[in-house]
């Protein structure tokens, strides 16, 4: 991509994240102390059923990388943004899964998150990603652990992460500082 497409890509996505920030700030649900003590849940659910509000987190999300030919999401709400997208830009979507939830052969990635560990996992047949050019969705960004355990799964896998895209970010667990030299894109920052 030249130094002026470059350019013209930021000034779309950023006009598209401003009116996306807007709907995601007045749309959100905050819940104290959910899942566990000590942690304030963002609630997506009101923001995914507006029409418009829903509309406009994919519309941003698309122009993160309108040249990707796959779109994975994130489990559980990662399933709902990356298939919007994939719907958008005429995609493919692949939906990454926790540990448990697909039949072997899988390629597993344990990660920390900041209230317990996990792991996600990719089908390691049946779908040829060496080579793929990915955008990674996911909700929140938080520790970082669960959007780079993701990325690494389709760097094992031969595919290459070209952007990545969440819906909020909290900027204060540093999570960021986690991710791969991808373009990261977060709707709203706290």
């Amino acid at each position: 991509m030249s130094k002026h497409e470059m350019m013209e890509t930021a000034e779309v996505v950023g006009g598209r994240t401003a009116r996306a920030a807007e709907a995601v700030e007045r749309l959100t649900r905050w819940h104290d102390d959910f899942p566990t003590p000590g942690v304030r849940f963002a609630d997506l659910t009101p923001v995914f059923a507006d029409a418009e509000g829903f509309r406009t987190v994919l519309d941003c999300f698309a122009s993160c990388a309108p040249d990707a030919d796959l779109v994975a999401g994130v489990d559980a709400r990662g399933f709902l943004l990356g298939a919007g997208v994939a719907a958008l830009l005429g995609t493919g979507v692949v939906a990454v899964r926790k540990a448990g939830k697909l039949p072997p052969p899988v390629i597993s990635r344990e990660y920390t998150l900041e209230y317990g560990s996990a792991a996600l996992e990719i089908p390691a047949d049946g779908i040829d990603l060496k080579g793929r050019r990915v955008l990674l969705l996911d909700d929140v960004l938080a520790t970082g652990g669960t959007l780079a355990a993701a990325a690494e799964l389709f760097k094992a896998a031969g595919a290459e992460i070209i952007a990545a895209a969440v819906v909020l970010e909290l900027g204060f667990l540093n999570g960021r500082d986690r991710q791969g030299d991808y373009p990261l894109t977060s709707i709203v920052k706290l």
